[in-house]
């Protein structure tokens, strides 16, 4: 909970002088300055310091831009024993070890919106112009609720949980927060929680564009030409400058991931969401790209393309993305993730199960015989992703294009389980996210631009996807759409170049639909944290053994491959929902802790 009024949480200054200088510099120490805490009603007259407090709801969004909750999952381990997500695979999640909590941040966050929606009409955005000013707070007030209602998303997907029985949410707040304030709340209920959040951003869409860009005078929106405002004021307002903020067209995608998640089988029973609606959502988004005819046919592979190189700050998105980060040029995922001997930690190792998830390259999974399958060349002839996504044995990395070998009896730093504590633990390195041609040597380091995508179309196609074969089947178009599940699945395996001998051998069976549907988010959207809670709103096996691959070398030259059990799986079937914050359990009465956690 938030326990802290504004003064303490927005310190612009802690007083006249530091420790070291007490003696020297303070003004009296008997009578010391006053603090240099700004009062909320500063923001009335002051833009800058108004604006610097929902900066703050942007400051802490919960996005991770490298693979962190894969590690927890059957898709990734990670060869430091000291990571927080391998202990809480491994039996050590606890509501006093939660590294995948959200409470205080997303509280903090939501405390920054509500003075802003409570205040923001009272805020002299500009004093120049009526037309201007009514645009700024429109600005504002329109991102406060979109911010509130994605704090609160994330919130709620990290907390939610059975309480006797019954699915609860987390406490909703609407106000701001001082010393005064109850914070002794009970728990909303699960679809109160997400009433709300689509009401804010149903609220938001009455104040933000439908996306940022500079417009000409025939196209100022009627609400401000009657107040005489210009083009050039709404171009400062809502113009080229302002992308990168939360618009129409995100909004649209983030209601979306809501319904999907609501409406899936871990919540359905509470949230009043059906995959009809979930469905329509989806359709609601990806009208903003065209549809399946519109699908980026680089999507697969955004994270590598010559576009991310050439993309400034104010630019349009790709065609694959919704939102992003600003471009990062780094080479902080490269020095996590690369194999050691090109001065990487290869931290993130992707399982064997995470392999044999990606089929033939006609479409085939592995372990149908019409697939042609060979278990002595298990990397030919397979979905391109799997070498784009996945660094195997035998495959090129860095500058110069090395060599890699896993082998276990490799003379190299990168062959399985060295002593160097930075080899491979499962037999593969990461590929997906990085630039693959940088250089690590410390006496002639390179770095290469990185795209933070936030959201991508590939995952509102496959929201959609999942939600109109669970609402009429594989064929069926739903909510509007005049493409169905099997239409996404095929392009998405087009653009890629995977056949579709498999896909249209099942076009007429949902449960193998479902599977189908549910293996092709794995791979696309692996290591970008959304299995984790993919398998928690499925109800599905969390359970499953990571596993690795051994290779040696035969005698005449040949290679053989055994897998072999790398990591075991130690989560309860509570575990489906995170916990309760331990502390805040502690000091809450009215605060009830999820069942089966302590």
């Amino acid at each position: 909970m938030i326990t802290k009024n504004i003064k303490t949480l927005l310190i612009a200054g802690i007083g006249c002088c530091g420790v070291a200088a007490a003696f020297t510099s303070c003004d009296d120490l008997f009578e010391p300055a006053l603090e240099n805490n700004k009062d909320i009603t500063q923001m009335y007259t002051d833009p800058q310091f108004a604006r610097g407090l929902l900066d703050n709801a942007y400051l802490i969004l919960p996005y991770d831009g490298s693979p962190s909750t894969d590690v927890a999952t059957d898709d990734a381990v990670s060869n430091d024993n000291d990571n927080d997500y391998k202990k809480m695979a491994t039996g050590s999640w606890a509501s006093n070890m939660n590294p995948v909590s959200q409470w205080d941040a997303r509280y903090h966050a939501i405390q920054y919106c509500n003075i802003m929606i409570e205040n923001g009409d009272k805020v002299e955005w500009d004093y120049s112009s009526t037309s201007l000013n009514e645009m700024h707070k429109d600005n504002f007030l329109g991102n406060a609720y979109a911010l509130r209602g994605l704090h609160f998303f994330y919130l709620l997907r990290a907390h939610c949980g059975k309480v006797n029985g019954e699915l609860m949410g987390v406490p909703i707040h609407l106000a701001s927060e001082d010393g005064s304030s109850d914070f002794n709340l009970p728990r909303n209920t699960f679809r109160e929680c997400i009433d709300q959040i689509m009401a804010d951003f149903d609220e938001a869409l009455k104040y933000l564009p439908e996306q940022y860009g500079d417009v000409d005078a025939a196209n100022v929106p009627a609400k401000y030409k009657q107040m005489g405002g210009d083009d050039s004021e709404y171009n400062r307002a809502f113009g080229n400058m302002q992308r990168g903020k939360i618009d129409g067209r995100i909004i649209a995608a983030f209601k979306a991931q809501v319904a999907l998640f609501a409406a899936s089988p871990a919540y359905a029973s509470a949230s009043g969401i059906t995959y009809e609606q979930a469905a329509q959502y989806a359709v609601a988004s990806l009208r903003n790209c065209g549809g399946v005819a519109g699908m980026s046919q680089d999507g697969w592979k955004w994270f590598a393309t010559a576009e991310v190189d050439n993309l400034g700050a104010t630019d349009p998105n790709p065609a694959e993305i919704v939102w992003r980060g600003n471009v990062d040029e780094s080479n902080s995922l490269e020095t996590n993730n690369y194999p050691p001997s090109l001065y990487g930690n290869g931290r993130v190792n992707p399982t064997q199960n995470l392999v044999d998830a990606f089929p033939m390259a006609n479409g085939y999974p592995i372990t149908v015989g019409a697939s042609g399958y060979d278990a002595a060349n298990p990397y030919e002839n397979r979905d391109p992703r799997l070498k784009q996504y996945i660094l195997v044995n035998g495959e090129t990395q860095g500058a110069a294009g090395a060599v890699i070998n896993t082998a276990a009896d490799a003379n190299t730093l990168d062959g399985i389980n060295r002593e160097n504590g930075r080899s491979t633990k499962t037999g593969y390195y990461l590929r997906k996210l990085m630039r693959s041609n940088l250089n690590l040597d410390p006496s002639s380091s390179t770095t290469g631009k990185h795209l933070p995508a936030r959201i991508r179309y590939t995952e509102i196609f496959l929201d959609y996807a999942e939600a109109a074969n669970e609402a009429q089947g594989p064929t069926a178009t739903v909510g509007g759409a005049n493409y169905s599940a099997y239409d996404v699945i095929k392009a998405l395996h087009d653009r890629a170049g995977v056949g579709n001998e498999y896909l249209e051998s099942i076009k007429n069976d949902k449960d193998k639909m479902r599977e189908l549907i549910r293996n092709e988010r794995r791979l696309e959207l692996c290591f970008e944290n959304h299995r984790f809670w993919d398998l928690r709103r499925w109800q599905a096996n969390l359970n499953e053994t990571a596993k690795g691959v051994n290779i040696t070398t035969n005698a005449n030259g040949t290679l053989n491959y055994s897998n072999t059990d790398v990591e075991t799986r130690d989560y309860k079937d509570y575990m489906i929902y995170g916990p309760i914050p331990y502390t805040e359990v502690l000091k809450w009465s009215n605060l009830l802790q999820n069942d089966g956690w302590k």
